[in-house]
């Protein structure tokens, strides 16, 4: 049986930040959202707007992966069954709520330090604009729009 849109995106808040309180959940639901609502760019190209195709595409949700750094992944979507707060994240997200000051972050990722790197991904396509408990989160730059 094959999971829902809101399904799979409340076990996707829950893998990517369960602990991160309701805003970092709500951080990472409006990163997810803006990349399925993306106008232009790798996102728009690849994704077209589809969740799925938003959730499941390579190496952007170490939760969707098999195997991180050639060792099996045993925190997965499909481990891990939401509870009624990733739910609840989960409709206030594709009811079209965003996060203020997240609102146009495509990216975000935990650095596992007290610092944030300016810059992500490695290629530049992504400035830092704020951290939200663990997570750092970022904006398009110009070259975003050449993926």
């Amino acid at each position: 049986m094959s999971f829902s849109a809101r399904e799979l995106l409340a076990r996707l808040i829950k893998c990517e930040a369960g602990g991160e309180g309701v805003d970092g959940m709500k951080a990472v639901a409006t990163v997810v959202m803006n990349r399925v609502h993306a106008s232009y760019g790798e996102y728009l190209r690849v994704c077209q707007g589809d969740l799925r195709k938003v959730i499941f595409q390579p190496r952007q949700f170490t939760c969707v992966m098999g195997k991180v750094y050639g060792e099996v992944n045993p925190q997965t979507i499909w481990s891990n069954p939401p509870e009624q707060i990733h739910y609840d994240v989960a409709d206030w997200a594709l009811a079209g709520n965003k996060l203020p000051g997240v609102g146009e972050c495509l990216w975000y990722y935990n650095p596992y330090s007290p610092t944030c790197s300016q810059y992500f991904p490695p290629t530049g396509t992504g400035k830092f604009v704020t951290r939200v408990n663990q997570h750092c989160f970022y904006r398009p730059t110009e070259l975003y729009a050449q993926t």
